[in-house]
C-alpha cells in the first residue's frame, strides 16, 4: 500500500517561512470542520501537548448551533476535552495563493479515554474491533459533486468553459466536459496530492456539470474516511479559486441526479488474503455474513447514510440511489453491490449514503455492521436478481422523521455505536428538522399563497 507522507512540523517551518498561519480542526457529527486558527510558530507546541476544545464541539447542528439542553453543554458546564493531532499529521494547503498548514485532531477526555461523540473516535472503536479478529479492513470511496453558479436561492449547474450558458442535457463520462476542465482538475489533482490523498479516476456524471472523483482504495480505514473528508474540502476550495462552488449536497436539483458517496470495501486477514475470496463467484461465507450484517441495520443507520432533509430528495424509486435493503451480484439498482472481476479482488459496494453523509459515521455504520455480522454469523437474504426498485424488500425510510426514529430506537446500532452519539445525533437532526420545518419555502407561496 501506498505509505502517507510525515510532514515534521518544525522541519515544515522551516521550509515555508511566509506561512502565517495554521488551522486546527476537528471534524463534527456533521463532517463539518470546526476548530482555530493560530499562529503558525504554535503548531510544534499543538504536536507535542495538544490543544484545548470545548468537548461539545463535535455536537454542533449544520449551522453551528449548540443542541438545546445538550448534556454535554450546561450539565457538564461546556467543560473542554484535549484534542491531539491524528496520525495524519500536518496537512499543507494552497489557498488563494497562499500556503498554510491544516493539522486535523481528535478528541480525548480528560482521563485519555476516547471522546464518544468525536465520529473519528467512533471509526477507530471499529477498526479496533476488526483488529481484535486479526483483520484489516481494506476501503475506498467514491465522491459525486456538482459544479454550480449563481446565489443559493437560484443556484444552478455551472457553465463550463466555452459553452454560452448552462448545458441542458446529461452527459454521462463526456469527455469532452473533462477537457473543458482541465485546469480545474488538475488543481484538484495537484493540491490533493500535496494533501496525501491519492485520486483515482474522475468522470463527467449523468447529471449537468456533475462529476464523481475515486479515491485510492487504502487499508488503513481511517485514513480513507480522512481522505474523503479533506477531499471535500479542497474541491470546494479549489472550485471556488476557479469561479465556481462545488456541492455534494444529495440532490441540489430536484429533476438531476443526486451526489451519492459510494463505499468499497474488503477484509485482509494476518496473512494479507481477502477473507471474502473463497475462489468462486459467490465469495466466501464470511463475505456473506458481512452483507448479512450490512442488511440487518442498513434501515436503522439510515439517518447516518442519509442525515439531512435534502437527503431524502435522492432516496427515490429508479433515481439511480437505493430505496430497498436487497443486495445482488453485479447489481446496482440494489443497496449492496457484490462487483465482478478477480475472485481475489472480491468486495463489497455498499451504495447507499449521498455526497452530504460525514464519511467518518458513514465507514462506522458500514465496517460495523460488516463485523457484527460476520461475528455473529448472520444468513443474508437471497441475493436479488434483475430491478430491485420492483422486489418486495423491506424498504429503507423515504423520509427524514421515519430515519430519525428508526435510529434512535434501534436495539442494533448500540451493539457498534456508543449510545451517547446515538442519543445526541438523533437529538441534533430532531433541532435540525423542527428548525427547517418553521421556514416556509418560496415553492409554498408559489403554489398555496392565492390558489387555498
Amino acid at each position: 500500500m501506498w505509505q502517507l507522507p510525515q510532514l515534521d512540523p518544525e522541519n515544515w517551518l522551516k521550509s515555508n517561512p511566509d506561512a502565517t498561519s495554521a488551522t486546527i480542526a476537528i471534524c463534527d457529527i456533521n463532517g463539518v470542520f470546526r476548530g482555530k486558527r493560530v499562529p503558525v510558530e504554535q503548531i510544534v507546541k499543538i504536536f507535542k501537548d495538544g490543544v484545548r476544545m470545548p468537548t461539545s464541539s463535535c455536537t454542533v447542528d449544520i449551522w453551528g448551533c449548540d443542541l438545546e439542553d445538550s448534556e454535554l453543554v450546561f450539565d457538564s458546564g461546556d467543560a473542554d476535552a484535549i484534542c491531539t493531532v491524528t496520525d495524519r499529521g500536518l496537512v499543507e494547503r494552497h489557498i488563494a495563493g497562499q500556503i498554510s498548514a491544516f493539522v486535523p485532531v481528535t478528541m480525548f477526555n480528560e482521563d485519555g479515554t476516547p471522546e464518544p461523540t468525536d465520529p473519528r473516535q467512533a471509526l477507530a472503536a471499529i477498526v479496533d474491533r476488526f483488529k481484535s479478529h486479526g483483520y484489516r479492513p481494506v476501503v475506498a470511496t467514491e465522491l459525486e459533486f456538482y459544479l454550480t453558479s449563481g446565489p443559493a436561492e437560484e443556484v444552478e449547474p455551472a457553465t463550463l468553459p466555452g459553452e454560452a450558458g448552462p448545458l441542458e442535457h446529461h452527459n454521462v463520462l463526456s469527455v469532452a466536459e473533462l477537457d473543458q476542465l482541465q485546469p480545474f482538475l488538475d488543481d484538484i489533482y495537484a493540491e490533493a496530492t500535496r494533501q496525501g490523498i491519492v485520486p483515482d479516476a474522475i468522470i463527467s456524471e449523468s447529471g449537468t456539470a456533475q462529476f464523481e472523483l475515486n479515491l485510492m482504495h487504502s487499508d488503513d480505514a481511517l485514513r480513507a474516511a480522512d481522505d474523503a473528508v479533506l477531499f471535500k474540502n479542497l474541491v470546494r476550495s479549489v472550485a471556488r479559486a476557479h469561479g465556481f462552488r462545488a456541492t455534494f449536497m444529495a440532490k441540489p436539483f430536484g429533476d438531476k441526479a443526486g451526489n451519492g458517496l459510494h463505499v468499497h470495501f474488503s477484509v485482509l486477514d494476518a496473512a494479507g488474503q481477502n477473507i471474502f475470496d473463497n475462489g468462486t463467484d459467490d465469495g466466501s461465507d464470511l463475505m456473506l455474513h458481512a452483507v448479512a450484517g450490512l442488511a440487518a441495520m442498513m434501515t436503522d443507520s439510515a439517518l447516518i447514510f442519509a442525515p439531512h432533509q435534502n437527503s431524502y430528495r435522492r432516496i427515490r424509486p429508479n433515481a439511480h440511489a437505493p430505496t430497498a435493503v436487497a443486495w445482488g451480484y453485479e447489481n446496482r439498482t440494489c443497496a449492496i453491490r457484490i462487483p465482478g472481476g478477480a475472485n481475489a479482488a472480491r468486495r463489497i459496494e455498499h451504495r447507499v449514503a449521498g455526497g452530504d453523509a460525514n464519511p467518518y459515521l458513514v465507514l462506522t455504520a458500514i465496517l460495523g455492521a460488516a463485523i457484527y455480522g460476520i461475528e455473529n454469523k448472520l444468513t443474508p437474504p437471497a441475493p436479488t436478481e434483475g430491478n430491485a426498485y420492483e422486489t418486495d424488500a423491506p424498504l429503507l425510510p423515504l423520509h427524514w422523521h421515519g430515519a430519525i426514529d428508526a435510529f434512535e430506537k434501534s436495539t442494533l446500532l448500540p451493539h457498534i455505536i456508543d449510545p451517547q452519539l446515538i442519543r445526541l445525533f438523533a437529538q441534533i437532526k430532531t433541532q435540525e428538522l423542527d428548525k427547517l420545518l418553521s421556514i416556509v419555502p418560496a415553492s409554498e407561496y408559489s403554489a398555496y399563497l392565492e390558489t387555498v
